[in-house]
């Protein structure tokens, strides 16, 4: 039975809704705090197993009572120590700082994570609640650490979002000015989790030597005091005489506990841009991203510099200035934002919004009744190099399965196989979704989703117009492939052999048997 009496649960206001994680799924009724968004909600719906009811307290009073009872367990955590981990875990999810990964929600502990969304450590005078994070930090270890019964010696601490806390700083992400204040970040944070580390190697016993040789923070960075709360933090765990741990600092890809806690980015990731694809019941819109709410707040004459496409270069830039204070590696993303290119107005058709584009492009249609987003980024001449989806209407694998595709046809691109050769292969591709379009003024019937895609971006990019529409048969369930797509794979011709040669291989292989 969740416990509530005596607790910040108690007295919480909660919402409740009728959502999903998935638009094919029933909705369910979820129940999460009043003034949260419905994402969050969604996100929550996809955390907690099961079709039924689901509310945050329930749901979260189920990880933290299991890591309180391992802990206790393992003597990690005394009575005093447990209603402390459990009350900290509470604040910080209600104040949506931190929480741990979706297979914690999912009764998975041996993959247990925890992350801490950065811009909600952000003060209202713009100042960083360094205290807080570093106690938040602490507080993670400690939840992993219990979770594991004290068994783990490598763990799974990262934050989450820091294009967002960029942008609400009014830093561009491929400033040095982001580089030092991400390098200050993360050095704080591994200070912080080394640090409990120490403390709880001195409760339990030390596994693990210390650092001898730190990297060096940065000196100064644009958020005041980061830089001086970094070393000290480092100079606390250099000091100590071992770690319980031999991994703690590693930046993970996002999954449903990043979206509960409204962070829009995994680990260091640049921001998408500076809008969002959202799916409603009359089509699919653009609204503001976090990031651009957060950094027009700060300078609304700089959200377009603020947020502008980045390269690879920078990305991987600002991930050598963190990386220092990692134990892993962080990811790739799967794409990068291109320079923006000239807006163009475009009449709304059929419902749906007509927004500017920026990031290259953003291009929303309805095929066959699913609901597609697909953005585009170019290089400086305007030229495609990158492009990704967005489905709202699809399971999981479907859109695995288009995020690798959109990702092999943005390598080639960026290794110069021209676009003509990618729409004259996918165009009039035959698979479901096919069938009306909607929400394109030019485009009314697609056989896929690959064949609306690529014709868009021929007559965007290619200006051809010779591509007909298909014909309502074409698109039907049932239709067959063109010639072209029914040949061979390996359309090889045979070598010429006489007859006379076939006559006496056959008469070798009879003699064999």
């Amino acid at each position: 039975m969740t416990r509530i009496a005596g607790t910040l649960w108690e007295g919480l206001r909660l919402t409740r809704h009728k959502l999903s994680a998935d638009p094919d799924a029933a909705p369910r009724p979820i129940a999460i705090p009043a003034g949260w968004d419905a994402d969050a909600g969604a996100a929550l719906a996809a955390l907690v197993p099961g079709e039924g009811p689901a509310s945050l307290p329930r749901a979260a009073e189920t990880w933290i009572n299991r890591a309180v009872l391992r802990g206790q367990k393992s003597g990690l955590l005394d009575a005093r120590g447990a209603v402390h981990l459990a009350e900290g875990l509470r604040a910080l999810l209600l104040a949506r700082r931190a929480a741990p990964g979706a297979e914690l929600w999912r009764g998975q502990a041996a993959e247990a994570r925890f992350v801490l969304n950065l811009p909600a450590f952000l003060e209202p005078d713009g100042g960083f609640d360094l205290e807080g994070y570093q106690e938040a930090v602490a507080l993670g270890v400690r939840f992993l650490d219990a979770v594991s019964a004290s068994k783990a010696t490598r763990l799974r601490l990262g934050f989450a979002d820091m294009a967002g806390l960029l942008a609400a700083l009014g830093l561009a992400y491929a400033s040095e000015e982001a580089r030092d204040l991400a390098a200050g970040i993360a050095a704080l944070t591994r200070g912080a989790a080394d640090a409990e580390s120490t403390r709880i190697a001195t409760r339990l016993g030390a596994r693990e030597p210390v650092a001898l040789l730190w990297p060096a923070p940065p000196q100064a960075t644009a958020l005041p005091g980061l830089a001086q709360a970094a070393q000290a933090a480092l100079d606390i765990a250099a000091a100590s005489p071992g770690l319980r741990h031999q991994q703690i600092l590693a930046l993970d890809a996002a999954d449903a506990a990043e979206a509960l806690l409204g962070a829009e980015t995994a680990g260091i990731f640049p921001a998408a841009g500076a809008t969002r694809v959202v799916a409603t019941d009359t089509g699919a819109c653009e609204l503001p991203t976090r990031a651009a709410m957060a950094a027009a707040r700060h300078d609304p004459d700089r959200v377009g510099a603020i947020l502008a496409p980045v390269s690879e270069t920078a990305r991987r830039a600002l991930a050598d200035a963190v990386m220092p204070f990692l134990h892993v590696a962080p990811p790739a993303p799967v794409a990068v934002a291109g320079p923006p290119r000239p807006h163009v107005e475009r009449p709304a058709a059929r419902g749906l919004l007509a927004h500017p584009r920026s990031a290259g492009g953003s291009f929303h249609a309805v095929v066959g009744g699913h609901r597609i987003a697909m953005r585009t980024a170019e290089d400086a001449d305007g030229r495609l190099r990158e492009l990704a989806f967005t489905l709202a209407k699809e399971g999981s694998a479907y859109r695995s399965l288009m995020d690798a595709f959109a990702q092999s046809v943005s390598i080639g691109l960026q290794r110069g196989v021209p676009l003509e050769a990618f729409a004259d292969a996918f165009a009039y591709t035959r698979f479901g979704p096919a069938g009306q379009v909607d929400g394109d003024p030019t485009i009314t019937r697609a056989t896929s989703v690959l064949d609306w895609a690529f014709r868009r971006l021929a007559l965007e990019y290619l200006g051809r117009a010779d591509l007909p529409q298909p014909t309502v048969a074409d698109c039907a369930p049932d239709a067959l492939s063109t010639p072209a797509q029914q040949a061979p794979l390996l359309p090889l011709d045979l070598p010429m052999m006489a007859a006379g040669d076939a006559a006496r291989r056959r008469a070798a292989r009879t003699a064999l048997h």
